[in-house]
């Protein structure tokens, strides 16, 4: 139930609606029940039933109601006979569709107004979702599938509209429903009326003991969906090595693994759902036959009761099984919203140890030094980086160096504030980069990554992620600075060209000069390239470290390497080893140490 009190939270802003569909619904169960009641007044006229009263009857409280209705009618029958109409029952038969016609168009309204909550919420928690996706660290992903994500989103949000706030439509309309329809039978008939609860509990009970395990069960179905559609996202991804390895078969099999459990889930949630209904309906039947039994003694032995009230009493009868097997079905759809709505507030209630601290300053400048101060961090359980300390003064270029595992890109992930160090601190001009905002802090960073990270979407606006208000001609410039106008201008529709899923539809370097460009555009006073050319071709490279060259012009760089003929002209070069400093100095510093990085650099020349 928490669950469901969080969910309506966000109902809150469309209230106006909820109220208006509340008003609709009153007028449906009234309606609805008076519609039902219509049928007496022509069931009498039919049968002859009606008693010549020449004097109109008068109001004398409802707790006569019964017999004023029943007075009103012989009264209006006999002025019709007198007057010598013979429309009578033409009359009755208007009433009983014009009730109906009532009850029907404010039963549309009901859904009209509803609507616009349901698929309201629905936007507004996926939205929700999907800023708190942003906002969570890049830790969070490491320890979660991205299809899981994905069928949060997706289909556990779905599954709260149409379980959850399918509750929204009936919490009103049904219990009305089944309020004035019991007032109109116990006026009808007290006795008949407590005899029919006698056994509506009993079948109650019943149909509660069905629904118990419909959570759990849930549960099951949507986490394996989300295990197929991370198999999906991860096929996709991998697609060339799957088919490079004739490995097809094999991810046949864990699909189909996944679908095939998904199948027996769903399998058994269906037919526990599915029982739900039969057995409210034979229950409720049930009733009706002892209810006909015993109502029928009263009208033809004890002539207790009118026939045509117990004809009318049957129908209100059965007019509540229909809101009440609404009302056993919702609780149902309940249990199984319980199960999707804890994923998903699972990811809503996930505080993320990155949230900016309160107050937190916004700088907008950098001007002195960033200082690594003793700082020591690990991923899990061992320390990637331990008592590390290092100083980038403004407008210096400083190369870090070292085998892979050495914690060079961890550097970046900690300066960026992708993740927290476990100890030691890190400033910029002084400040600790904790006490500043993310976006204050990232917005002075431009980022080079060795994965060239573009978007399905043209050249334009994957450039334009760097500054939002670029004209074209600052993007072209961009490009140039980036030597990668030279292919640009040669696309079918130049910076409009879409350059596919990932960037699929350009080569490797192309792509990397596209990721320095929109770093160019941004025109940040930091720069952290995390092996920028390591993944390119000889002549890739000469074109992607021209351009980092030219980039990294009188500005402030970290650069993570890995071949090292590109960070010769560094400022100082940190070579690390096991993540802690093993040399520091220039190339030609080093080199004549005729340590690690002579070492390194040997190597690579006979690669």
């Amino acid at each position: 139930m928490n669950y469901f009190k969080q969910i309506l939270g966000f109902a809150k802003p469309y209230k106006g609606y909820a109220i208006l569909n509340i008003i609709c619904n009153i007028f449906y169960a009234l309606f609805g029940t008076l519609s039902m009641v219509s049928l007496f007044p022509m069931l009498n006229v039919l049968f002859g039933k009606t008693e010549p009263l020449l004097i109109k009857p008068e109001w004398s409280g409802l707790s006569n109601i019964k017999d004023y209705g029943e007075n009103y009618l012989n009264y209006f029958v006999t002025q019709k006979s007198i007057e010598g109409h013979d429309d009578v029952l033409i009359f009755m038969v208007g009433l009983v569709i014009t009730m109906f016609l009532l009850k029907n168009i404010f039963a549309y309204l009901a859904m009209y107004f509803i609507t616009f909550l349901r698929n309201g919420v629905l936007r507004d928690i996926r939205n929700k979702l999907y800023e708190k996706i942003m906002i969570l660290p890049i830790s969070y992903y490491s320890e979660k599938r991205k299809g899981d994500t994905i069928a949060r989103i997706s289909s556990d949000v779905q599954e709260i509209q149409t379980s959850f706030l399918s509750i929204l439509e009936l919490i009103v309309r049904e219990p009305l429903m089944i309020i004035f329809t019991i007032i109109m039978m116990v006026l009808i008939s007290i006795k008949l009326t407590i005899f029919v609860f006698i056994f509506i509990p009993v079948s109650g009970f019943i149909i509660s003991l069905i629904g118990k395990s419909l959570k759990r069960k849930s549960g099951y179905v949507q986490k394996e969906q989300g295990q197929f559609l991370s198999i999906v996202e991860e096929t996709l991804g991998g697609l060339k090595v799957i088919k490079g390895f004739n490995a097809e078969p094999s991810f046949n099999n864990r699909f189909q693994d996944s679908t095939n459990r998904f199948f027996n889930f769903s399998n058994k949630l269906l037919h526990r759902q599915n029982l739900a209904s039969p057995t409210s309906e034979f229950l409720g039947i049930t009733v009706i036959a002892i209810l006909l039994w015993y109502g029928g003694s009263m009208v033809l032995r004890d002539n207790a009761l009118d026939p045509g009230l117990f004809i009318v009493y049957m129908g209100l009868a059965y007019n509540i099984l229909t809101p009440a097997k609404a009302i056993s079905k919702a609780s149902y759809s309940v249990k199984k919203g319980n199960a999707a709505a804890e994923r998903v507030l699972e990811i809503l209630n996930t505080v993320s140890p990155l949230e900016d601290v309160p107050n937190a300053e916004t700088k907008n400048e950098f001007s002195n030094e960033i200082k690594l101060d003793d700082i020591s961090f690990k991923y899990e359980d061992h320390y990637v980086l331990k008592n590390f300390t290092l100083t980038v003064p403004k407008g210096k270029s400083v190369a870090l160096v070292g085998q892979s595992g050495s914690g060079k890109s961890t550097i970046a992930n900690l300066v960026t504030r992708f993740y927290d160090v476990n100890e030691g601190n890190i400033k910029i001009d002084g400040k600790n980069i904790r006490s500043l905002t993310k976006v204050s802090l990232r917005s002075l960073m431009g980022l080079v990554t060795q994965d060239s990270i573009l978007f399905n979407d043209t050249v334009k606006n994957n450039i334009l992620l760097g500054k939002k208000e670029a004209t074209d001609a600052e993007i072209i410039e961009a490009l140039k600075i980036a030597n990668a106008w030279e292919f640009v201008k040669d696309l079918p529709n130049g910076i409009h060209t879409n350059i596919g899923d990932s960037g699929g539809k350009l080569s490797g370097g192309q792509k990397q000069r596209l990721s320095i460009a929109r770093a160019v555009l941004k025109n940040p006073p930091i720069m952290i390239l995390d092996e920028a050319t390591s993944a390119l071709d000889t002549e890739s490279e000469r074109l992607v470290q021209d351009a980092l060259e030219k980039m990294m012009k009188n500005r402030t760089s970290i650069v993570i390497a890995h071949r090292l003929s590109t960070i010769q002209n560094a400022d100082v070069i940190v070579v690390m080893q096991r993540g802690e400093v093993a040399e520091q100095g220039t190339h030609a510093e080093l080199i004549a140490k005729n340590g690690v990085y002579k070492k390194l650099v040997e190597m690579q020349s006979f690669e």
